[in-house]
């Protein structure tokens, strides 16, 4: 279905959930979590002996609260199953449909599958949401923390609306965007999550403190990160014009958002100079205190324990950033903190080596 279809598709069940909620009382409308459709779905293959598989929409909400929907999987344990329930908030894969990891093998990073195949094998359901946007109608808020952060949530509630076993109690795993939005949903789990109970959250490379970053990515070969961050923040604040931000040559690529995903994005913008990416070569200060606003975590208190793993090598998400200073400002709340430095490992190894350390602090959790 192209995104056309979505559009109109999206607009006639908001006409419905209108009518639903004329027609019924305020507490009979849908509740975010609320599964739309599900469908088995053939996984990759190292999960596939380990689970059994769901391509879920279910029903979340922006950061205005208005209704959205979002997709994503739900990974059932074929053996072990003990019904407690871990969240999984994947790293960018992009801004376009086809970026979604539920529907797209190709995109769903081999290091996310060894991290969730250890998941599985400690007999956890697994519910990992694809966030809004990305195969679903309207743009993905890329790296807009609270736009995450629901999604990752309501991906529980979905779960759960598919297995009445399910514990309330959740752990939330993430990396990379995913790690930013785990941090942003332990922030607001105590008055979103509704009768969940989350027990901890593990975040690994996350995003964080982007206001410091963004200056000195121009000119280097992250830069298609700073080109997808300028439309995450459209995608909920209008003020925020990408086009006036970024120089011609850079204009002159932007297709390959709608036609690529990660590393097609990465690879377009990769030997552009600061000049060719934006205008001046800078970054300006207003667009700066944007991205502090929407994508940094740790602006309000957590509201369960954290552990932050960090590469040593990790260009992506540099590691004096995390251990520097989002460590200080998340240990300047009440939560403990755990920070673990995996030594030479980069943004993608920090997840494979990480993968039985993450798993047996969750167990902890779960205890």
């Amino acid at each position: 279905m192209n995104k056309i279809l979505r559009l109109l598709l999206a607009a006639l069940l908001s006409a419905c959930w209108a009518a639903v909620a004329v027609a019924r009382p305020a507490s009979a409308t849908l509740a975010s979590g609320y599964v739309l459709t599900s469908s088995a779905v053939t996984l990759p293959a190292e999960l596939s002996a380990l689970a059994t598989g769901r391509r879920i929409q279910y029903l979340s909400t922006s950061i205005t609260g208005a209704a959205t929907t979002a997709t994503g999987l739900v990974l059932t344990p074929r053996t072990g199953k003990n019904n407690r329930v871990v969240a999984w908030a994947h790293g960018t894969t992009g801004l376009a449909d086809q970026c979604a990891p539920s529907a797209n093998q190709a995109v769903f990073w081999p290091e996310a599958r060894i991290a969730v195949a250890e998941l599985l094998s400690r007999g956890w359901t697994v519910a990992a949401t694809d966030y809004p946007g990305l195969g679903t109608a309207g743009a993905h808020p890329y790296l807009v923390g609270a736009s995450e952060a629901r999604a990752i949530i309501d991906s529980v509630k979905a779960a759960r609306n598919l297995d009445a076993a399910l514990s309330t109690q959740y752990v939330i795993d993430g990396h990379s965007q995913g790690g930013q939005g785990a941090l942003f949903a332990n922030q607001i789990a105590s008055s979103y999550d509704g009768n969940l109970v989350l027990r901890g959250t593990s975040a690994i490379a996350p995003v964080s403190n982007t206001d410091v970053i963004v200056p000195y990515i121009p000119g280097t070969p992250e830069q298609g990160y700073l080109v997808m961050a300028l439309y995450g923040l459209n995608a909920v604040d209008p003020g925020v014009q990408p086009l006036s931000v970024l120089a011609a040559p850079a204009k002159a690529k932007l297709p390959v958002l709608a036609t690529g995903c990660l590393n097609e994005i990465l690879l377009a913008y990769r030997d552009l100079t600061a000049e060719q990416l934006v205008v001046g070569g800078v970054v300006p200060d207003a667009v700066l205190a944007k991205f502090a606003q929407y994508d940094n975590p740790a602006q309000t208190a957590p509201s369960a324990p954290i552990l932050i793993v960090q590469g040593t090598a990790d260009t992506a998400v540099p590691y004096d950033v995390t251990a520097g200073v989002l460590v200080p400002q998340l240990q300047a709340y009440s939560q403990p903190v755990r920070f673990e430095a995996i030594q030479d490992a980069t943004h993608d190894t920090s997840v494979i080596e990480s993968a039985d350390l993450v798993a047996d602090w969750i167990a902890t959790r779960f205890a």
